[in-house]
């Protein structure tokens, strides 16, 4: 039996997609990602210093933090204030992660850009539509610096966004939804650049196990989803041409 997408979409179909710029008035690159139900605030934020094992080597920095508002689920769940929870510490460090792929530190100098990813609401696909939704407003804050004479050229270079993919039922599907992710027995998150190369796979079998040819399967899944995604985030970054030095 093949496993029968609820919301009607082929097996290698994303969800629709948008990204709602400048949707903080403070933070110098702020977007609303959407990804089906899934909605994320990014933002970035820029200060002068680098982290102490940074200083005095002319080398920027970017961090990331991560969180999910308590009524981002069905059920409520509580703010984490004092302690962070093993899943919130290693999706922050992945977001971090990915987009430090993006930044020649050299050229931002001893700066500073922190990415906040706050989700607003939950259904699934969270970790990968805060990379997809932070690195568009990374490169609008990159625009704003530069227009600012803040730097005098583009640290940016590359392009980076992310994707689900997982195994139902033995076949492949893209951007799985709450009710395909709980029901997968596969699932991997895939981060990659505008050449498809792979930054990060986070991926594991969660009953069985599956094989190289499914593994194969679920990569070129993700890699028609990413092609996609990299496209919209062109068309909603500002002065594109003026913030990518990449090739």
């Amino acid at each position: 039996m093949v496993w029968q997408r609820p919301d009607g979409r082929q097996p290698y179909e994303l969800r629709p997609l948008s990204f709602h710029t400048g949707f903080t008035r403070f933070a110098p690159g702020s977007v609303l990602a959407k990804c089906g139900d899934t909605q994320v605030i990014c933002t970035v934020s820029v200060a002068e210093g680098v982290p102490k094992f940074l200083a005095g080597t002319g080398k920027g920095w970017l961090t990331a933090e991560y969180r999910m508002l308590p009524s981002a689920t069905q059920q409520r769940h509580e703010r984490e204030l004092l302690k962070l929870s093993g899943r919130t510490q290693e999706i922050q460090r992945l977001i971090g992660r990915s987009l430090r792929a993006a930044i020649d530190f050299n050229i931002l100098g001893e700066r500073t850009l922190t990415v906040d990813a706050d989700v607003l609401q939950a259904d699934a696909g969270t970790r990968t539509t805060a990379i997809t939704g932070s690195f568009v407003a990374l490169a609008n804050a990159i625009s704003q610096l530069l227009h600012q004479g803040v730097i005098e050229r583009s640290p940016l270079k590359e392009q980076v966004a992310a994707v689900s993919v997982g195994l139902l039922q033995g076949e492949p599907f893209l951007d799985l939804n709450y009710i395909e992710d709980v029901a997968a027995t596969v699932d991997f998150n895939v981060v990659m650049n505008q050449h498809l190369g792979i930054i990060e796979v986070q991926g594991t079998a969660e009953e069985g196990s599956f094989n190289r040819h499914q593994l194969n399967q679920l990569l070129d899944f993700a890699e028609k989803g990413i092609q996609q995604l990299l496209i919209a985030q062109r068309e909603a970054i500002t002065d594109w041409d003026l913030v990518f030095v990449g090739d």
